[in-house]
């Protein structure tokens, strides 16, 4: 049997990527979306996770609990363990990435696939500003910040959601799973 991939969806906050993983598995049952643990309150708003405090994060990271793990803006993030079973079954898994993340993913997981997704700034700023949870000002040093670059040789596939949502889950459809003839 082959190994179901990892689909790492990456972009900036407001781009709309939990939109798109929801809609892609509506499209596709047979993905699995992977629910990550984060040291985040469920309250705080932000992708669907399991919320954990810091040493119980800690301590299940030290009991090999993720696949992956990492840091970034003062929370901790991990991929569950249980991702192997899922790809190891043949199922193609999407999960919320940091691009950070992304090269020690490629080492982990030889059958990774980045949707990269992206959005026109005036239309990232309407949705951030939508979420009332960043000011004006905030949004504004958000949006000046350069993206880093995703490390060199992954297989990336962008996606423009500056549109209807359907456009880009018919975009990413397309790149995942192309027509054979």
């Amino acid at each position: 049997m082959t190994a179901g991939r990892l689909i790492a969806v990456v972009g900036p906050s407001g781009v709309g990527k939990d939109s798109l993983m929801e809609a892609l598995c509506a499209r596709r049952p047979d993905l699995a979306r992977v629910r990550g643990v984060i040291t985040r309150a469920p309250e705080a708003g932000g992708e669907d996770h399991e919320a954990v405090g810091p040493a119980l994060f800690a301590a299940r990271a030290a009991g090999g609990d993720f696949a992956l793990h990492w840091q970034a803006h003062g929370l901790s993030y991990g991929v569950p363990a249980s991702v192997d079973a899922v790809l190891g079954a043949g199922r193609d898994a999407l999960v919320n990435l940091s691009r950070g993340v992304l090269g020690k993913a490629a080492r982990r997981f030889d059958t990774l696939h980045v949707l990269h997704v992206t959005a026109r700034p005036e239309v990232l700023a309407e949705r951030l500003s939508g979420r009332g949870r960043e000011s004006a000002g905030e949004i504004a040093r958000r949006l000046s910040r350069p993206a880093p670059p995703l490390p060199e040789g992954l297989r990336v596939t962008e996606i423009d959601n500056s549109g209807r949502l359907e456009a880009a889950v018919e975009a990413a459809l397309a790149a995942l799973y192309p027509a054979r003839v």
